[in-house]
């Protein structure tokens, strides 16, 4: 039961601090549209969706009328369409043609994303998921709304050094395509070690084939609560602290309880589960940045960044924890820079580098994300930072992910606008230093020593 003093306190936290439900996320089983034929297999798509989903957005204004909650995104997720076009696309455009169903889909039901473009390759790829993967640039390019994926990686398997030479091809070339959109397409692609079958966030989210047939996911977020009760025990130690910001992540998760459990009810789709993330918006206010701040640092980068987040990102999973059963996807502390004010505020500033993010996504829960970088970077540069983000992910058995933007005609000291939640990026600096000559190599980087334990 949630009583009113739960009720008032929430208000509060939506009022003052920005506390929103980031997502409702639909995912959608497409085993059953498989077919060896791909204007069927459209077909099939198109109307499965349509049909499912189809009060999804009006199912979630009533939340949000109903509770006074905002719930900022209603989205979709599909089952890897690698998995269910391996049976009838030949060529780049047939995966294509899906990418368009997709689209047209997400529009006709008035979702913000669909995402589930995506193949799964740590341990290999067969020539239909290398197929679907180098068409993602033109898919990308000429949808508005699908977002897409390749997990290269996991602990279990290695990571698949193939595929992540093409896939750092495939971001310059998704780059290339939308140069005059500030390179939009690579915002819609992240590249995984470790997914997770039950991500509601975008662009990551995919309808995991041990899932049922749909599924109801939410996506809580809350930097700015997490903010103010850090400020309201200013100077106490490490013990308060951390009592503060789990007792906070856990009132923010029994919101999303709450939003979960009255979708589930009204769209009669089983509840799956609440994802507690500290996902920042260019919002003021609503920055994980200046939550570690707010701990003790003058910038993000500043010594002790590190272990500042590796303790806000424990606290909101136990906090969470003690909310929800049913608590998945990437619950944690996400730190991606173009839609996080004090995080582009430290980079400019000088205090943050690539080396030191990729530091911090040894704790946190995604890894290097919507970073922009110059648009002359190498494709095998690309792939190079990559492999890194995703041995991080395959030796610490934790969920990394990479999200670059090569942004064309931009270079380091510049910015690029992306509009709404994507917010706005500085370029950074990379290591420029060449390593195609390990890219080139091939082959698989065998799963580490501790994978071995069934």
């Amino acid at each position: 039961m949630i009583n009113m003093f739960e009720v008032r306190e929430t208000n509060k936290m939506i009022e003052e601090n920005n506390l929103d439900v980031r997502t409702i996320t639909m995912g959608i089983s497409l085993l059953d549209c498989c077919t060896d034929n791909v204007k069927t297999i459209c077909d099939k798509i198109y109307h499965k969706i349509t049909e499912k989903a189809a009060k999804l957005v009006e199912v979630g204004k009533e939340i949000e009328l109903e509770f006074g909650i905002p719930i900022v995104n209603k989205r979709v997720s599909v089952t890897p369409v690698a998995l269910i076009g391996s049976s009838c696309c030949k060529t780049k455009e047939d995966y294509i043609e899906i990418a368009k169903t997709l689209d047209r889909a997400a529009h006709t039901i008035g979702v913000n994303f669909i995402g589930g473009f995506s193949a799964l390759v740590s341990k290999g790829m067969t020539p239909s998921e290398k197929l679907l993967i180098e068409s993602v640039p033109e898919a990308l390019a000429q949808t508005e709304r699908v977002c897409s994926s390749v997990n290269v990686g996991s602990t279990k398997t290695g990571i698949d050094m193939d595929a992540v030479k093409l896939v750092g091809e495939t971001v310059c070339k998704a780059a290339e395509l939308t140069k005059d959109s500030g390179s939009i397409a690579c915002a819609k692609f992240v590249v995984f070690c470790n997914a997770p079958d039950d991500n509601p966030f975008m662009a990551g989210a995919f309808h995991g084939v041990t899932e049922g047939d749909t599924i109801i996911n939410v996506g809580v977020s809350g930097p700015g609560v997490v903010k103010r009760a850090i400020s309201e025990v200013h100077g106490a130690d490490f013990g308060t602290l951390c009592e503060t910001i789990k007792k906070t992540a856990f009132k923010v998760t029994r919101v999303g309880q709450l939003v979960a459990l009255e979708a589930s009810k009204k769209l009669g789709v089983p509840f799956g589960i609440i994802d507690l993330s500290l996902a920042p918006t260019p919002a003021i206010g609503d920055s994980v940045a200046e939550i570690l701040q707010e701990m003790g640092l003058e910038r993000v980068g500043a010594p002790g960044t590190t272990a500042a987040l590796a303790l806000l990102n424990d606290q909101v999973k136990k906090g969470g924890i003690m909310a929800s059963s049913y608590v998945g996807g990437l619950s944690g502390a996400f730190i991606p820079v173009s839609e996080d004010q004090g995080m582009i505020d430290s980079v400019n500033a000088g205090a943050l580098t690539l080396e030191k993010l990729e530091a911090m996504t040894c704790v946190c829960s995604v890894g290097l994300d919507m970073i922009a970088i110059p648009g002359d970077t190498k494709p095998s540069t690309i792939s190079g930072i990559i492999a890194d983000e995703m041995a991080i992910g395959m030796i610490n058995q934790k969920t990394t992910a990479v999200r670059l933007i090569p942004v064309y005609g931009k270079d380091v000291g510049d910015t690029v606008e992306f509009g709404g939640l994507l917010g706005y990026a500085p370029i950074m600096n990379i290591n420029r230093f060449d390593c195609s000559e390990f890219v080139e190599r091939g082959g698989r980087i065998p799963a580490p020593v501790h994978s071995f334990k069934n």
